[in-house]
């Protein structure tokens, strides 16, 4: 047992997790907050490795989202900030405006929902015909297009990096938990892989992909499983074919936008992703196998429900995982002129997205709290867009925290 002795306090807020979301609640107590100290712990040897840094780089609008959600709020408040904080810090973003496409008459009702979402959002739309799509992108092809002006592109993975900087905390790299001891009446202590043990007065769960292992660890219970989904990309070997970013209409039944072209701050433009069960927490490929962590996929119930319930798209996205012809297939919706060579595999992400017990997608972020904890159960995209906002949210309750214990154990 890893005991947290009276007056050995190492930290204020102990922070598991060095993605963008634990790295932006750094920087929020900074701000907030000056003097309380805040130690990060990441298991990897630097910041961002995985969804943070494994994904397409895309400021979102907060189009997509339900109105007065908390993906829709943070989205649209946070892609604002985000640029504000590239231009501040000189990290290479662009705002490059997006095309929402409908290459089928059935999308078209879709399509109009879209707009009328993106007015209840605050945000400016634009309603396109064919011919003013290939204004904007010549090779792309559709019955009816929406522009939506405020999406941009930035490195997230250099955001990462300012913000520990910028934070003051103290980062611990290398330092994977493997257990936890909270005593409300004192605190959290956790033991890493190598032996160390580090003591604060709250415990912020910013762990992405195993947030629910870390919440269970700590006691609490999620509700909720992470069930990782990898999502594959390719590199387009003709970047000109593409000038920004094009969308398919998404289904309103899923969190995945669907496979896009999206222009990178660095010019190659990427294509994807798709969305299939990984094998492992972090499952980049279909040779990476974690037996233990496949069987806790496979004990959830909500695993078996959301299967039952979304085969068929499953199976869909399962065949363009494993043939290029069926993703060729549906890249040339949009985007006609693209021929298999033009396809060059990059790499793949994983989506950490929260499994209710009844199967059903957690569909908004998800922040719990326990004693003296602060759990973020759901930050799959758009959390990198919205990471400023976000981390502001989980500095007020963490500090909220500390206010209401005062000087217990101190």
């Amino acid at each position: 047992m890893v005991q947290v002795p009276v007056g050995a306090y190492d930290c204020d807020v102990l922070v598991v997790g060095g993605g963008i979301v634990g790295l932006s609640t750094a920087y929020a107590i900074s701000r907030v907050a000056p003097g309380t100290r805040v130690t990060v712990l990441e298991k990897e040897p630097g910041p961002a490795r995985h969804q943070t840094g494994r994904n397409s780089g895309v400021v979102h609008s907060g189009i997509y989202y339900r109105p007065g959600s908390l993906k829709a709020r943070y989205a649209v408040r946070g892609a604002a900030e985000m640029v504000k904080f590239c231009a501040e810090y000189g990290i290479d973003h662009a705002v490059t405006g997006k095309l929402i496409v409908a290459t089928e008459r059935a999308e078209l009702p879709r399509l109009h929902a879209l707009v009328q979402r993106g007015r209840e959002n605050g945000i400016p739309v634009r309603e396109l015909g064919p011919a003013q799509l290939t204004e904007y992108e010549p090779e792309v092809r559709g019955l009816a297009a929406i522009h939506v002006g405020t999406t941009g592109v930035c490195d997230f993975t250099a955001v990462a990096r300012r913000l520990a900087e910028a934070s003051g905390a103290e980062i611990r790299y290398g330092a994977r938990v493997v257990r936890v001891d909270r005593r409300p009446e004192r605190g959290v202590a956790v033991r890493t892989a190598a032996g160390d043990v580090v003591r604060g007065r709250v415990l912020v769960n910013c762990a992405g992909l195993h947030c629910d292992e870390l919440a269970r660890l700590t006691g609490d219970d999620p509700g909720v499983r992470i069930v990782p989904f990898r999502g594959e990309y390719y590199e387009l070997a003709r970047p000109e074919l593409v000038r920004g970013l094009v969308y398919p209409v998404p289904d309103p039944a899923f969190p995945f936008l669907g496979v896009h072209l999206t222009r990178g701050v660095d010019g190659v433009v990427h294509i994807g992703p798709n969305a299939v069960p990984a094998l492992a927490r972090e499952g980049y490929g279909w040779g990476v196998v974690r037996p233990r962590e496949l069987a806790g996929t496979l004990a959830w119930p909500g695993s078996w429900a959301l299967a039952r319930r979304h085969w068929r798209y499953g199976a869909g996205e399962l065949r363009r995982s494993v043939s290029k012809g069926a993703f060729l297939e549906a890249v040339r919706r949009l985007l006609p002129a693209v021929r298999a060579e033009d396809l060059v595999r990059a790499p793949a992400g994983v989506r950490a997205q929260a499994v209710l017990r009844d199967g059903a997608l957690v569909d908004d972020f998800l922040i719990k709290e326990g004693a003296r904890a602060v759990h973020v159960l759901n930050a799959p995209s758009p959390a990198a867009t919205a990471s400023l906002p976000i981390g502001r949210e989980i500095a007020r309750r963490a500090l909220g925290m500390l206010d209401a214990v005062g000087g217990q154990g101190a």
